[in-house]
């Protein structure tokens, strides 16, 4: 069995490291492949990231450190494979990337964001001119290039990689399995609606998308908007909590959520998302509204998944349709468990062991494999505008009474009808 150097792009705390690399590790042991990890930027510099501190210098210092650590790990017949998520070097020009992995070792490149965006699509010219051919360039000759989805993989194959695969990104599923059946709320408002969203701080700017969506339906339904990962909103009507992130707890936070979402803008960036946070609701039990794109198409069940177009009445009537009729989300909720205990880390690590056989056997790739939709229904639209769905009251309008202090301010009329105490209001609420 091959020895393989694992070139991500983070370390554990990095959520596309972890879910497309790090999880099969166990795995992979076991079946005798040895690994060896370097990640390219450590927890630390996640940390400071996501705290807002400097990471330039951070940044400079780590790019180092993998440029002279290079030549031994490509020298000596150490290892036999590279499998490198995205890139060696960001934003570094592909001479370098080149001139350091032609020693003869085979490798992999592996992707589950659209990065080649980053370049071909910058706003800066000097980045396109120099960096916009330079993932296509990299694919051109990897051994092979693993992709989540087939708009990453359309865009291998038209750069000339000799061997493309797909491999959606799985979970643990075990994690999962184990936790009861969400049960479907008797809304009330001291038993809100919960909504979920998980993600890093980078990818919460999303939920934008969906704001005037939360802050209408607050008129219909009293809901709580649970955020892992990231900061609570600070929106007016709407309840928002912040939930760490953590391995050992995600699985349980979603599963005591009542509906999962993944809001995302309509641009070739997005195209390249693998849609990682839908099976997590699925796998958890939730039923699901996302977003009528490509990428979705051929990854979604039918019956776990409401696509929705990226209108507010369209997303609003989608979870309306979901929160007004208990059935339908029970009904999505075991499709979607149903789906994903068919796609859990046994068939990923299945599909990531073959290719790891068939390189180390230099054995030619079999022809690529023709991916059909799985979901086919047409896209959630609404007929009429948002306030007139909404307008359609199925609950009594939820009854919370803030008693601190400035619960008590809210209450006066006063502050109510000026426009002006209305803002300060919202401010002082923010500190």
């Amino acid at each position: 069995m091959p020895r393989i150097a694992l070139l991500t792009r983070y370390d554990t705390q990095g959520a596309s490291s972890r879910v497309r690399t790090l999880q099969y590790l166990p795995v992979l042991h076991q079946a005798g492949i040895e690994t060896e990890h370097f990640p390219l930027f450590d927890n630390d510099y996640l940390k400071r990231m996501y705290g807002g501190q400097s990471i330039n210098l951070q940044r400079l210092q780590l790019l180092a450190r993998r440029i002279l650590k290079m030549p031994s790990i490509t020298g000596s017949g150490r290892f036999d494979l590279l499998w490198i998520e995205k890139e060696l070097l960001p934003y570094l020009p592909f001479g370098l990337e080149k001139w350091l992995l032609d020693n003869g070792v085979p490798y992999v490149l592996d992707f589950d964001d659209a990065i080649f965006h980053n370049y071909d699509q910058s706003g800066n010219p000097l980045v396109r001119r120099l960096l916009g051919h330079k993932i296509d360039r990299l694919m051109a000759g990897a051994r092979l290039v693993m992709c989540g989805n087939g708009y990453l993989a359309a865009r291998a194959r038209n750069a000339g990689a000799p061997w493309v695969e797909i491999l959606p990104s799985t979970i643990d599923f075990e994690k999962y399995r184990i936790l009861p059946a969400p049960q479907q709320p008797v809304i009330s408002a001291d038993n809100p609606l919960r909504i979920v969203w998980i993600g890093s701080p980078s990818t919460s700017k999303y939920l934008e998308i969906i704001r005037p969506v939360l802050e209408q339906l607050t008129s219909r339904y009293p809901l709580e908007l649970r955020i892992i990962g990231a900061e609570a909103r600070q929106w007016p009507g709407v309840q928002s909590v912040h939930i760490p992130w953590a391995s050992d707890t995600e699985a349980r936070e979603l599963n005591q959520s009542h509906l999962g979402i993944m809001p995302l803008e309509d641009t070739p960036w997005e195209q390249g998302k693998c849609g990682f946070k839908l099976i997590q609701y699925m796998a958890a039990g939730l039923p699901v509204v996302d977003l009528y794109m490509e990428n979705n198409f051929y990854d979604m069940p039918n019956e776990g998944v409401r696509l929705a177009h990226t209108t507010p009445e369209s997303i609003a009537q989608a979870l309306i349709e979901i929160l007004d009729h208990k059935e339908t989300a029970a009904e999505m909720s075991e499709a979607g468990k149903r789906y994903m205990a068919d796609k859990d880390l046994e068939h990923g690590f299945e599909q990531f062991y073959a290719a790891v056989s068939d390189m180390a056997a230099r054995r030619e790739p079999a022809e690529p494999a023709v991916y059909d939709r799985s979901y086919t229904r047409p896209a959630v639209s609404a007929d009429v505008v948002m306030d007139e769905k909404l307008a359609e009251q199925s609950y009594a309008p939820p009854v919370i009474v803030d008693n601190s202090l400035f619960g008590r301010l809210k209450r006066i009329g006063f502050i109510r009808k000026s426009k002006l105490l209305r803002k300060l209001w919202y401010k002082l609420r923010g500190l």
